[in-house]
C-alpha cells in the first residue's frame, strides 16, 4: 500500500475504520472515505491529514460522479447493514446496498489507474441453510435461490455484478466474503434510525458484550444452537488488503477463521469474561433464519492469498469487552439516540 491513493466506501463503519487506520499504518498515501453516516459515525474516521471524507452516498449521482480516476485501490464496504433492518425495508436495502455497488462498478470500470476493487461481500449468502452439523463452505460453493433476507440477495448479486463488470469491462474486482465480524469499534445505534430494534442490537457480539457488562440476560434464539465463524476485525482488514494485494481479479476468497462457535458458547464465553451472573434468556427461534450453522473454509486464502486469521476468539472477545467498557459513554449516547422509536416499535410487536 506505500504511497497509493485508495478509496474505502463505507469508511466511517465498523469495520471501514478499522481497515482505514490499517491502510494508513501501512503507507497508503492517501485515504478518501465516503460514507453516508447511515449507520456510522463521523467520530470513526481517524483524523490524518491523509484521509479526506465525503459525507454522502454512493448511490448519489453526484457523490459517484465526482470520483476520479486517481485510486490505486478501492474497498467497498458500503451496505444496508443488517438482515433484520433489510427484513423491514427492503426498498432502503436496495438503495444503500444494491445501486450503491452498481453505480460505483458502473462509474469506475474504464478507470485506468486500479488495480484491484475489493467487494465485500458476505458468506451467509452462500452457506448451506442447515441446523444440522455444518461443513465448511468452501467459494465454490452452490448458491441457492432461498435465501433468507434482502440483506443476503444484495450481496450475492453484487457478486454477480462483479464477476460480470470484470469479465464484460475487466474491472478488476475480488470478492472478499465476510464472516461473523467482531471486535473494537462496532457502536451499537451507530448512525440514524433504520425502522427496527436492529438498529441497536446490530450483531450479536456486540450486544451481547454491553448486555453481559450492565448485567443482563443474553438472548438466545432457538436456544443458541446456531454456530458461526468468528473473525476478528484487525484479520479481516488484514484479509482485505491481502486481497487487494494478492487476490486474483475476477475471483474470490473467504476471509474466515475456520471455528465453528455456537451463539450458546459465545454467551458463556462473554458472560465469563463480564462476570455476568445472570442466566441466559433462552427464546424461540427466528422465523426468517434458516442458516443455522456454518463456518467457512480457509484453505484457498491460505495457500493463495497468504492468509490466516490470527486472534483466538478468547483473547478477540476481551479486547472487545475492554474497549467497550471504556467506550460505554459513546455507544450510550448513540442507544439514546434511537430510545423513544425502539420503546415505540418494541410496543407495536
Amino acid at each position: 500500500m506505500d504511497d497509493a491513493a485508495v478509496l474505502v466506501t463505507g469508511g466511517a463503519g465498523f469495520v471501514g475504520s478499522n481497515l482505514v487506520r490499517l491502510l494508513l499504518e501501512a503507507g497508503a498515501a492517501s485515504v478518501h472515505v465516503v460514507d453516508n453516516l447511515l449507520s456510522a459515525e463521523r467520530a470513526n474516521v481517524p483524523g490524518d491529514p491523509r484521509v479526506r471524507f465525503t459525507e454522502g452516498s454512493v448511490a448519489d449521482v453526484a457523490v459517484v460522479g465526482a470520483l476520479e480516476d486517481e485510486y490505486v485501490y478501492a474497498f467497498h464496504l458500503c451496505t444496508y447493514h443488517g438482515n433484520q433492518s433489510s427484513i423491514a425495508d427492503p426498498l432502503a436495502d436496495h438503495e444503500h446496498n444494491q445501486v450503491t455497488k452498481l453505480k460505483l462498478f458502473e462509474r469506475m470500470k474504464d478507470f485506468s489507474r486500479l488495480r484491484k476493487l475489493v467487494y465485500s461481500a458476505a458468506g451467509c449468502a452462500v452457506a448451506e441453510k442447515t441446523y444440522d452439523r455444518a461443513s465448511a463452505t468452501s467459494e465454490d460453493a452452490p448458491v441457492s435461490l432461498r435465501m433468507d433476507s434482502p440483506y443476503s440477495i444484495s450481496k450475492i448479486v453484487g457478486e454477480f455484478y462483479a464477476v460480470y463488470y470484470h469479465d464484460r469491462h475487466a474491472l478488476p474486482t475480488v470478492r472478499a466474503r465476510f464472516q461473523n465480524v467482531y471486535g473494537p469499534g462496532e457502536i451499537l445505534g451507530a448512525g440514524r434510525w433504520r425502522g427496527t430494534p436492529a438498529t441497536v442490537w446490530r450483531n450479536v457480539t456486540p450486544t451481547f458484550v454491553y448486555k453481559a457488562l450492565h448485567g443482563e440476560a443474553l438472548p438466545l434464539e432457538a436456544g443458541g444452537a446456531a454456530t458461526r465463524d468468528f473473525i476478528y476485525v484487525d484479520d479481516i482488514c488484514a484479509g482485505l488488503i491481502a486481497c487487494a494485494l494478492r487476490g486474483a481479479p475476477g475471483d474470490v476468497y473467504n476471509l474466515a477463521s475456520g471455528a465453528e462457535t455456537s451463539i450458546a458458547q459465545l454467551a458463556e464465553r462473554i458472560n465469563a469474561l463480564t462476570g455476568n451472573p445472570t442466566p441466559p434468556d433462552v427464546l424461540p427461534a427466528r422465523s426468517w433464519d434458516r442458516s443455522g450453522c456454518r463456518y467457512g473454509s480457509t484453505e484457498k486464502a491460505r495457500e493463495v492469498l497468504g492468509f490466516e486469521a490470527r486472534v483466538p476468539l478468547d483473547e478477540g472477545l476481551r479486547r472487545t469487552v475492554e474497549w467497550t467498557r471504556a467506550s460505554l459513554p459513546l455507544i450510550e449516547s448513540c442507544i439514546a439516540r434511537h430510545a423513544d422509536r425502539m420503546a415505540a416499535a418494541l410496543a407495536a410487536a
